[in-house]
């Protein structure tokens, strides 16, 4: 399980990065034009992102900021939200790579930000963190292409070709 989630950690940076190369060459118009996605524009889901990131590693850690609410705007600029974005990617593969194979079978208690307690293995925490990324990365990459972009992929396959290469 170590190696699945560690190679997940390195994904989520690799794919985040690319993401974020391809919303600095928008202009800040476009990069702040509602799409009628489901946190409106690039930067909306961007920071949303962000702060989700946040708050899961809150609960994994213990430790660290976040907001109280899903579409909290974290950073008012890309540029200082990619600094935090690459701070929380580098966070996240640190912990992944510090965690053993058996504590991904232990519980963790957590609350919602509603409130409500929770209980889950840490195991399908992380598999959930992994997985909201790419949901809303694939939102963002259709951002792209509605603001006329051409976006490059964001696949697993295409970083494991990479590092092949």
């Amino acid at each position: 399980m170590q190696a699945h989630f560690a190679m997940m950690a390195q994904y989520n940076g690799w794919a985040n990065a690319r993401l974020y190369r391809m919303a600095g060459a928008l202009s800040d118009e476009l990069y702040r034009r509602n799409v009628g996605a489901y946190f409106k524009s690039m930067h909306g889901t961007l920071n949303h992102l962000l702060t989700a990131d946040r708050i899961w590693m809150r609960r994994l850690t213990g430790t660290g900021d976040h907001a109280e609410a899903l579409d909290a705007i974290t950073c008012d600029d890309l540029a200082s939200l990619a600094v935090a974005r690459r701070q929380e990617d580098e966070r996240i593969i640190r912990y992944v790579a510090g965690l053993a194979d058996s504590s991904f079978e232990r519980m963790l208690d957590y609350r919602t930000l509603s409130g409500t307690p929770q209980t889950q293995k840490r195991g399908e925490i992380l598999a959930h963190l992994f997985n909201h990324q790419t949901h809303h990365r694939g939102q963002a990459h259709g951002i792209l292409t509605i603001l006329g972009v051409d976006p490059q992929p964001l696949d697993l396959l295409i970083m494991q070709r990479e590092q092949v290469a």
